[in-house]
């Protein structure tokens, strides 16, 4: 998608927990994409110095909106999805792992009205990924394969940050989880509603656990719960 065929709207949601080193540089990566409108911040009870950054931060796109105490990404991402005021809203996590480049991308199937969600797939396409962690790489796939067939969806990448939604979908959405458990929940309750999913291929620059990565095993395990306690068949069943 050309530059001038770009118009501003697109909400960036950053859940943000302890991320000195990275956040500015992400946030200024973000300001530069010609499709956003607004970044909203939720500062999940940082206690690095990262707050005093985003105290510092005057653009006028970027809402900053603190947490008292952490309660994770999923209670993050329920803040920021509920302050999102554009046609569409995207995760982007406060590292440098995403590349908001990839935005034109990810945004294409839903501007051309082909799509309802668009997930960014780090498994697909021929984009530059940083080699890390063969172990973590197997744990999404089984992730991944498990969730497909609860949800009879056909991603390659069902944990990955990037998911970009309409606004009208994802402020349906009644999310619980309040860790990494948020992402087969945002999926499965996705396939239960029947929209009309895509996924496109991104570039990736994944980070190591000394660099600041903070999922871990048990979040894998609670992953795998999440997977069936939000699969399609129970939340249309709950829904009734």
């Amino acid at each position: 998608m050309s530059t001038q065929q770009a118009t501003k709207n697109l909400s960036v949601v950053m859940p943000c927990y302890n991320e000195v080193g990275t956040v500015l540089a992400c946030v200024d990566a973000v300001l530069q994409s010609v499709f956003v409108c607004e970044l909203i911040i939720v500062d999940d009870g940082s206690t690095d110095g990262t707050r005093d950054l985003l105290a510092g931060i005057s653009d006028q796109r970027v809402r900053v909106i603190l947490h008292d105490a952490n309660g994770g990404k999923g209670a993050a991402l329920r803040t920021g999805f509920s302050h999102a005021q554009a046609e569409y809203v995207i995760v982007q996590d406060a590292d440098l792992e995403y590349d908001p480049a990839d935005y034109g991308r990810i945004l294409a199937p839903l501007m051309a009205g082909k799509a309802d969600v668009v997930f960014g797939s780090r498994f697909q396409g021929s984009d530059a990924h940083r080699v890390f962690f063969f172990w973590h790489s197997v744990g999404n796939k089984i992730l991944t394969l498990v969730s497909n067939m609860f949800t009879n969806l056909n991603l390659t990448d069902m944990e990955t940050c990037y998911k970009c939604f309409k606004r009208e979908v994802i402020q349906s959405l009644q999310l619980k989880e309040n860790r990494f458990g948020i992402e087969p929940e945002l999926t499965g309750k996705i396939a239960a509603g029947r929209w009309k999913v895509y996924e496109v291929g991104i570039s990736y620059s994944g980070r190591s656990y000394d660099e600041g990565k903070k999922i871990g095993w048990k979040d894998g395990v609670r992953a795998m719960y999440c997977i069936i306690k939000y699969c399609p068949l129970l939340e249309r069943r709950r829904n009734k």
